[in-house]
């Protein structure tokens, strides 16, 4: 017996017999055009379209068509699969164009880019090039405040690369394993071929995988449209064409024309007829798959009709042999520029000018790099020396991802050096006060430390006071509600939870404790169509757990400021009381419970580090007129009380004073960055406003 990689032949035939009788994978000119149409459709609807098209779900298709259609030949005639050396061969091919653009992106984003999204890039660096991106955005997606990153990563096409990367190294194992489930069904029934086995696996994996990102898709789609799970069958559905083909050669040359071109015409129209984004990889993936099968299931027709006349023209042939570098380049050169101009699309001559620059660099990529790479034969002729190459090719990464990081800690090193009083944040505020800030002190927060500027206050909610309802999944806790003096539950979004910082040292000076309950992106109001189940669950959990633990008071953020502009609306104009804000806190008034609600903060409509650290601080502010209402909508409420047309218990305040000078909202103040994002407070700067935060919080309550 002969074993090769795990698999033992059969001995009643040799592996040179066999292989005479097994017809070599021919090379397919019309899967490069299919490739170059795939590429083609991701390139033009991100840069002109901002949507995604389809025609990366082609890509992993023909990838696993061309992969399975490889193995078998090798499993049917005989030939050692030799998986190490197929994987080392694949990074070979992989890394080289990858590792180009990565570099690339990481010195665009150091000269380009501003320091915002240094660490973004550098953890996505990483990711990418071992192949797990796609995990990493996943995570990012279920995250609400990874997700209010205002625009795109340089490198978060890489996530269908890492998804190849994964099945490269899954696929080549389940077609092992289909082979020695055939060759143990083959002592019974020695006339079994090897293709109903792999269709069997297969169509198993198909089912399975398509049933689950059904599901998926349907409950947590953002999380989905990452799983390599829930995109499974789509490689299965390209591997299972592999079976299909030669049954589909037999079909009259005129069916398989009209196959060809109703797969073109669907795969083409898919990205202008569906919802990309927010359907799949679900059931209607289905669409450019299958579209995609259908044009390789038409094959080489050799009528002049047949859209493989069309797919194999020199043209589409030669991009489809860059369309791997195309990818990889166009991506991150739209995201650069956008980032740079300010746009949010771009117009027809600047797209032009991407997509230009994009192939130049990918026929460069293809003709300098890789291809010399790939023909290099010194590699292949010992599994040590290619090993080596593949290792090599990850230092060129690492090296300068090592140098990066040291020149972070520097900057990070340096500013851990400033006294207070170089960043008074609010404190710059207060009447008499003398500025002491160092010109050469750097703006705090540092753009590359931003994570840390979530609120972080208290700990999880313990014993009695851990909510039981799972409407409620968000509690946090700073000391005893029990022995405390005061016990404030603080009830709403991430808005009401930035507030826990300056709550915080509050708390601590006067022996109080808080129970933060929240929903991110769920202003507290009473529940409504608009809002989503979560939101609604919240809002109906809230009352009961808040009445339960009767605290002294109630804090909510009681209006909301407007998103962005709505055609003839400024965001000032969109600035409300939270929807059905008075409805849903009425009740802890009733059961005489305190409750103070605050003004929103100022909403910008652009990230304000980024601006800052690519404008500088006097070129990020906004008038106050663009982001608020002239006239504070919670004064309404205010009167109301006053005139005992609502309860004695409801009070408000505001702080808008405190990020607003002089009709202008103020991007950094004190020499502290006021807002993280667009909208939500520094926690550095929330510190500083602690002393003001208890003297109007303390006002509005008569405490």
């Amino acid at each position: 017996m002969h074993m090769v990689d795990g698999l033992t032949a059969s001995p009643r035939t040799t592996a040179a017999e066999r292989s005479k009788n097994v017809a070599k994978p021919e090379f397919r000119p019309e899967i490069q055009g299919l490739r170059a149409f795939a590429v083609l459709m991701v390139v033009l609807y991100h840069v002109w379209l901002g949507r995604v098209s389809g025609g990366v779900d082609v890509f992993l298709l023909v990838s696993a068509f061309l992969l399975t259609a490889s193995f078998t030949y090798k499993v049917e005639a005989g030939k050692p699969l030799k998986l190490i050396g197929y994987w080392l061969n694949r990074l070979r091919g992989l890394l080289p164009a990858a590792i180009v653009v990565l570099l690339a992106v990481v010195a665009a984003t150091v000269s380009l880019l501003p320091r915002t999204r240094w660490e973004e890039v550098a953890t996505q660096t990483i990711s990418s090039l071992f192949y797990y991106q796609n995990w990493q955005l996943a995570s990012d997606s279920v995250n609400y405040y990874a997700a209010s990153q205002s625009a795109a990563s340089p490198l978060q096409h890489f996530w269908s690369l890492s998804i190849q990367g994964q099945v490269f190294v899954l696929w080549p194992i389940v077609i092992a394993g289909a082979a020695l489930l055939w060759r143990s069904l083959k002592r019974r029934r020695p006339d079994l071929g090897f293709r109903p086995v792999l269709a069997a696996v297969f169509g198993g994996v198909f089912v399975l995988s398509l049933a689950y990102s059904v599901y998926v898709t349907s409950t947590f789609q953002t999380w989905a449209y990452f799983d390599t799970g829930a995109r499974l069958w789509e490689f299965a559905l390209g591997s299972l064409l592999v079976v299909a083909l030669p049954y589909a050669e037999r079909l009259p040359v005129g069916v398989r024309v009209a196959m060809g071109w109703t797969g073109m015409a669907a795969m083409l129209s898919c990205g202008l007829l569906l919802t990309v984004q927010g359907s799949f990889p679900g059931f209607v993936a289905l669409w450019p798959t299958l579209a995609a099968g259908l044009i390789i299931g038409a094959g080489q027709t050799g009528s002049r009709f047949g859209v493989d006349r069309l797919l194999s023209i020199k043209p589409l042939a030669r991009l489809g042999g860059i369309s791997y570098a195309l990818y990889l380049w166009h991506w991150p050169i739209l995201v650069i520029y956008l980032i740079n101009s300010g746009n949010k699309t771009a117009n027809w001559l600047d797209g032009s000018a991407v997509i230009g620059l994009s192939l130049v660099l990918a026929w460069a990529t293809t003709k300098v790099v890789e291809t010399p790479l790939h023909q290099w034969r010194w590699p292949t002729e010992r599994r040590r020396r290619m090993s080596l190459v593949v290792a090599a090719l990850i230092g060129v990464v690492l090296i300068p991802l090592g140098g990066w990081q040291n020149r972070v800690d520097a900057y990070e090193a340096a500013a851990a050096q400033q006294t207070p009083s170089d960043n008074p944040g609010a404190a710059a505020l207060n009447a008499g006060y003398e500025p002491e800030i160092d010109p050469a002190a750097a703006v705090l927060p540092l753009s590359t430390a931003l994570d840390d500027e979530w609120a972080k206050a208290g700990g999880a909610c313990i014993e009695q006071f851990k909510p039981e309802d799972e409407g409620i999944e968000y509690c946090r806790q700073y000391g005893d509600p029990e022995t405390a003096e005061k016990f404030i539950i603080l009830l709403g979004d991430s808005h009401a939870q930035h507030w826990t910082t300056a709550m915080q040292p509050i708390a601590e000076k006067n022996n109080w404790a808080w129970i933060l309950i929240h929903e991110p992106g769920c202003r507290y109001g009473t529940v409504g169509p608009d809002r989503n189940d979560s939101c609604n669950d919240f809002i109906e959990a809230a009352p009961d757990y808040i009445l339960a633990h009767a605290p002294d008071a109630v804090f909510t953020v009681a209006s909301i400021t407007g998103k962005y502009p709505d055609g003839d609306l400024t965001p000032a104009d969109q600035e409300i009381v939270a929807p059905g804000y008075v409805e849903g806190v009425l009740p802890f008034a009733e059961a005489g419970i305190q409750v103070v609600g605050l003004r929103d903060t100022p909403r910008f409509t652009y990230s304000v580090p980024e601006c800052v650290d690519m404008r500088g601080t006097e070129n990020c502010s906004l008038p106050k007129d663009y982001v608020l209402a002239p006239e504070n909508p919670l004064d309404e409420l205010a009167q109301q009380v006053d005139e005992g047309q609502l309860p004695r218990e409801l009070s408000f305040f505001d702080l808008t004073d405190r990020f607003c000078l002089d009709d202008t909202c103020h991007a950094v103040i004190g020499n502290v960055i006021t807002i993280r994002d667009e909208d939500h407070v520094t926690r550095t700067y929330a510190h500083t406003l602690a002393p003001v935060f208890e003297e109007r919080f303390r006002a509005a309550l008569r405490w």
